[in-house]
């Protein structure tokens, strides 16, 4: 699409900050008003209008596509997504293991203790470890825990939220970035673990780094995406 504006500014609008092109408002794929819950949202969404060239590259606008899922998609039913994301707590990747004794148990003991006992102390659950892949459940009361951190976040939150956890397949390794727990490297080390596993005994792949790393980069934007949206704690 070619870019068809020339000025792009921020205001004050009913219900949070409204992004103008040509001082005309700017409306959703779904044709609702783009307004933004503050002000530094607002612009970081103004930053991708005013970086498009002569064509608008969607693909390099992650915080309007974020603020876009969240008015056109999560806010007309929460629920559903709150369902969705909270789901991932009955087959969260930490918890299936490989066989004990195996020295990949031992690496996953290793980086994914620490946050799985995290998560249990935080939210007053306990998680079933699992060694191989079939699956076993988890108990009703810690999904039901999970469901209403899940559940206090708000539509844009959310949006991020979404992303971290099916990128990572752990939403144990999502709400520990929200809370500031661990640090960024941690988690993805802890989310990738099998897959540098395999590296490290077979060697990297080109493409398989290439994957990695727009996986990475889309993980990265939803954090940013969940921080500016106020989703984040900034102390530990």
């Amino acid at each position: 699409m070619k870019r068809f504006y020339t000025s792009v500014t921020v205001e004050p609008s009913e219900g949070g900050f409204a992004l103008r092109l040509d001082g005309r408002p700017v409306k959703t794929p779904g044709r609702a008003a783009l307004i933004l819950p503050n002000e530094t949202m607002a612009q970081s969404v103004a930053d991708e209008w005013a970086g498009q060239g002569e064509e608008i590259v969607i693909a390099s606008m992650p915080m309007t596509g974020f603020a876009n899922a969240a008015i056109d998609r999560i806010a007309p039913d929460p629920g559903r997504f709150v369902s969705d994301i909270a789901a991932y707590g009955e087959t969260d990747t930490l918890c299936y293991r490989a066989d004990p004794g195996e020295p990949l148990a031992e690496r996953q003991e290793s980086e994914w203790e620490p946050v799985l006992r995290w998560a249990e102390n935080r939210f007053d659950i306990r998680l079933l470890r699992v060694a191989g892949i079939i699956h076993q459940p988890q108990s009703t009361h810690s999904l039901s825990r999970l469901t209403g951190v899940v559940a206090a976040y708000d539509a844009f939150v959310l949006a991020g939220l979404s992303t971290m956890t099916s990128i990572g397949g752990s939403l144990v390794c999502a709400l520990a970035l929200l809370e500031n727990a661990f640090d960024t490297e941690t988690v993805w080390r802890a989310v990738c673990l099998e897959e540098l596993w395999q590296e490290e005994l077979w060697g990297a792949d080109f493409e398989g780094e290439a994957t990695r790393a727009l996986r990475r980069a889309e993980f990265d934007q939803a954090i940013r995406f969940c921080d500016i949206a106020g989703g984040v704690r900034r102390e530990r």
